[in-house]
């Protein structure tokens, strides 16, 4: 039977640019099964889950749910529920965390403010504060969604969590199926594919001292696709590993080709050219859909601008 990460792995399907895209990230807990569309086929009330789809389209905001790794017998309603939210912009980058006996509190939020940003909305509707425990490392094992996330992804996560690792939850879904075993470590936002549970080790280490692990690495969800390959190059190009150091400070052009900038915050600036190219030889974008070429994000040529032509540019 075939699976589509072993024809992805096998073509050698270049990871970078595809992330999923959110400034901000909600996080629900919610045990128990998880169907395609989790928010409303799951045990959360599907009403509450269409009114919080609605609340936040068009905001920057994510939302997914997460659960506890290990086995998900139903034992009904939980009495409290963890929730977190960050922000992944560089120079704004938060985790704050809260825990509720009604999820319903969360439409109390302002949806756009949280997509902008401001933590302060999450902190009054939940009684929320600043996350002072490990990075979050979620792991995509929605089986309803694809058979591989649950198949590769389900014993990565309880791996983590038996060795020992903190702040490890399955999440519903974070894309790119075809990548399984992915990863989304929050508060930066960088995902991963293809990961093993030394790798997300080392990973999570570089979060807590504020680097970006490289190998593996799909993108920051701040970014759009174009953006997180043309940053991803930067960061090889000029060896930086510090978290928060690099922006996406402009995209011109329109698919299939970009022109981005990327700034460092030590004033220094990238021209990178993207272009969308097709994955060929076809292949599938998810377990039981038809073969395909996914679109890839191919880093053309990278350009660091001279200090006085990047001024006058800016």
């Amino acid at each position: 039977m075939s699976m589509c990460t072993t024809a992805s792995r096998h073509l050698d399907e270049p990871l970078a640019g595809t992330a999923a895209t959110a400034r901000t990230w909600l996080l629900i807990e919610q045990p128990g099964p998880w169907g395609a569309k989790a928010l409303t086929s799951s045990h959360l009330d599907p009403a509450l889950g269409r009114a919080l789809e609605a609340a936040a389209e068009g905001t920057g905001v994510r939302i997914a749910l997460i659960r506890r790794p290990g086995r998900h017998a139903d034992f009904g309603t939980p009495t409290e529920r963890h929730v977190y939210a960050a922000h992944t912009t560089p120079g704004n980058v938060w985790l704050h965390s809260a825990t509720t006996c009604d999820p319903e509190q969360v439409l109390d939020l302002d949806f756009a403010a949280l997509g902008m940003g401001d933590p302060d909305t999450f902190d009054a509707a939940l009684g929320g504060r600043a996350h002072a425990g490990d990075p979050l490392a979620l792991v995509c094992t929605n089986g309803k969604r694809d058979r591989c996330c649950a198949l590769l992804g389900r014993p990565l996560a309880a791996e983590l969590a038996v060795s020992g690792v903190k702040g490890v939850w399955e999440v519903t879904h974070l894309g790119g199926h075809r990548f399984s075993p992915t990863v989304l470590v929050l508060p930066y936002g960088y995902a991963y594919g293809r990961v093993e549970a030394h790798a997300v080790r080392e990973i999570l280490h570089g979060v807590q001292e504020g680097r970006v692990v490289i190998e593996g690495c799909r993108g920051s969800s701040a970014w759009e696709r174009p953006g997180q390959a043309a940053e991803l190059a930067v960061r090889r190009v000029a060896g930086e590993h510090a978290a928060d150091a690099l922006t996406v400070v402009r995209t011109e052009g329109t698919a299939p080709r970009w022109e981005i900038t990327v700034a460092h915050t030590d004033g220094r600036l990238w021209r990178v050219v993207v272009a969308r190219g097709a994955s060929l030889p076809p292949r599938q974008e998810s377990c039981g859909s038809a073969l395909g070429s996914p679109a890839r994000m191919d880093v053309v040529a990278v350009r660091e601008l001279e200090r006085t032509a990047a001024a006058v540019s800016c």
